[in-house]
């Protein structure tokens, strides 16, 4: 099909037969903005029209403007993801996985498939990632409506009034079957019967149907309601996004240290010249395994060996893998988790010891260095076996480091971290690497 220098195109009929929306001429524009397609014989198709490519750009431009106005995108109309890059270098140095998250929302934007949870506290972003999803895909001409959890609500209940311009059944019929559907500050809203109800009819209705949504949320995950929770599980539908953590366990999470945060699978050295053979296997494996967790973190990983030998270092890399990838992770000693315990009892801490010990125990990947060198006190013991217990039954990922061996710890732990369904137990038989110099002549750190 080739368009002639004056606007008409060709009646080619060897063009004709290769495509049933050859145009017949325009004559910009003889068709007034439309015409008729050709059928395989030639002649003009007179019982439909198509837009004239003259006119093909202003009818987008008009359909993105239409889609806008209905969109409820508003204020926020202007936020792309071009326009994230000085908040995301901004979020980048507060630790808070924004560049993992924000790479997250490109892709789900190119190929809304599933929803997409966004989770972090106030002011993390999580609302311009969500927005920017929903003005690209308004770019490119397919629908997309954003709106805050609780205005939602408020419209849906407005339009039971007589004096309502659309009726319940059509708004809410709508919002179900939107092509995509922001919804912000989810979780917030007033948590009535009636609210609960509808928003577990929408979001049946959209997992069902398996239309794409985006979910924006402070609220952790555990303090929803079980039957909103059960929407978010299906790790093969619902990517949930955390973006940086409360501030409590973000001023605890040991890769807040620069050593720790140093520490990476590209810098782990398992080839030492004054390694045995043997011993050289051995490390290798120890950080093949680490890898594996990282990438997919599943059950439990314990790695055991003398102070020095590479333990704190794997299990620092899968904690820095993590979270390049945008994932939750907490990092912590054992011994420095249990006086930051210790400290709520105080009267002048600003957290609560429930609150604090229900994030650790849930959080997603959790760290443990050093188990079993904490002042082996029996409310230590108590605590320690709250969480390790909680963890087992709930088979949360957990990596464990430790110099003690098994036989040396208590039982009720022991017996949870060599359960064969759940925990593999690597021994480091590596030697001290502290003071040694490596090929390259800089000191290795390891613990």
């Amino acid at each position: 099909m080739s368009k002639a220098n004056t606007g008409t195109w060709s009646k080619d009929k060897k063009a004709a037969s290769r495509s049933e929306r050859t145009e017949q001429k325009c004559s910009l524009c003889g068709g007034v903005g439309f015409v008729h397609p050709l059928l395989p014989s030639g002649q003009p198709d007179f019982s439909q029209i198509i837009p004239c490519r003259c006119i093909e750009g202003d009818l987008h431009r008009e359909q993105v403007d239409h889609l806008a106005k209905h969109s409820n995108i508003g204020l926020f109309a202007h936020i792309t993801f071009d326009s994230l890059s000085a908040l995301e270098q901004k979020k980048g140095e507060m630790g808070g996985h924004f560049s993992a998250a924000l790479k997250k929302a490109r892709g789900f934007a190119d190929e809304p498939r599933g929803w997409l949870m966004f989770c972090g506290p106030a002011g993390c972003g999580k609302t311009h990632l969500a927005c920017s999803i929903a003005n690209h895909r308004l770019s490119l001409g397919q629908a997309a409506f954003y709106i805050g959890t609780a205005d939602l609500l408020d419209h849906l209940r407005s339009a039971f009034s007589p004096a309502s311009d659309i009726a319940y059944d059509e708004l809410f019929e709508r919002i179900k079957n939107i092509q995509l559907l922001v919804l912000d500050d989810f979780g917030v809203e007033s948590p009535t019967p009636w609210a609960k109800e509808k928003l577990i009819q929408l979001l049946n209705h959209r997992f069902h149907a398996m239309l794409p949504t985006v979910v924006v949320t402070d609220v952790r995950l555990e303090k929803m309601d079980e039957r909103l929770q059960a929407f978010f599980a299906h790790d093969d539908f619902c990517r949930v996004c955390f973006i940086g953590q409360s501030s409590s366990l973000r001023d605890m999470d040991g890769l807040q240290l620069a050593l720790l945060k140093s520490m990476t699978f590209d810098n782990f050295d398992y080839k030492r010249l004054n390694l045995s053979l043997e011993q050289r296997q051995n490390l290798e494996q120890a950080f093949r395994l680490a890898q594996e967790f990282a990438r997919g973190p599943e059950g439990w990983l314990v790695f055991q060996g003398v102070n020095g030998c590479g333990k704190t270092h794997l299990a620092a890399a899968i904690a820095n893998d993590r979270v390049s990838r945008g994932e939750p992770v907490f990092f912590i000693v054992v011994p420095d988790l249990l006086d930051h315990l210790r400290a709520t009892y105080g009267a002048g801490s600003q957290l609560s010891y429930d609150d604090l010990f229900e994030s650790i125990k849930k959080i997603p990947v959790l760290v443990l260095d050093d188990f079993g060198e904490q002042a082996a006190t029996p409310w230590a013991q108590e605590k320690l076996y709250q969480l390790i217990n909680y963890r087992y039954n709930a088979r949360f990922p957990t990596v464990v480091t430790m110099c003690s061996s098994l036989d040396e710890i208590e039982n009720r732990f022991s017996s949870r971290m060599v359960d064969p369904r759940l925990s593999c137990v690597f021994n480091i038989i590596a030697p001290d690497y502290r003071g040694d110099v490596g090929s390259s002549g800089r000191k290795a750190h390891r613990r």
